[in-house]
């Protein structure tokens, strides 16, 4: 896998601990100029695969640590929600859209909201790592620079062949 940046963010498995996300996420949509819609679906998804995390993978054990790690790729960004429990198996929690499914419980509901807003969920070892991928939608500073200097040198050469 190339990487052009990667960051972490690591803490206890205690839901006090989600605060520090929204920093996280804040600096590096900051960093990389991710448009604010982006921002609300990532805060919302990653937020979401770390109270999973917490809650039913480290079973709210605050000696035990969830990982966040921030991944630059070739098809976009990627957050990587790591606990240190058992792991799941995503295709047998229920699908909350079903119909005949029972309302009163909430299990799936986070995996829903995670399969929404992200471009794609990635299952990883056994469960217990999830890989939010949110594709190439905001631009970056250089990417900036690239398309302006693009544009300058499409006006530059076709000033000169109208002078020509």
């Amino acid at each position: 896998m190339t990487t052009e940046k990667f960051h972490r963010l690591s803490f206890g498995a205690h839901r006090k601990n989600i605060y520090l996300i929204e920093k996280f996420l804040e600096d590096i949509c900051d960093y990389y100029n991710i448009n604010n819609t982006y921002f609300a679906h990532m805060h919302t998804a990653v937020t979401e695969a770390a109270e999973n995390a917490i809650i039913h993978g480290n079973k709210n054990n605050p000696d035990k640590k969830v990982t966040i790690d921030f991944i630059i790729k070739k098809e976009g960004f990627a957050f990587i929600v790591k606990d240190e429990g058992q792991g799941f198996v995503a295709d047998i929690v229920p699908d909350p859209t079903d119909p005949e499914a029972d309302f009163s419980k909430t299990e799936g509901r986070g995996l829903f909201v995670m399969k929404s807003l992200a471009d794609e969920v990635i299952y990883h070892n056994n469960g217990n790592t999830i890989e939010l991928l949110f594709k190439q939608a905001s631009i970056t500073k250089q990417m900036a620079q690239d398309r302006m200097q693009t544009l300058l040198d499409s006006i530059e050469n076709a000033h000169k062949k109208q002078t020509h």
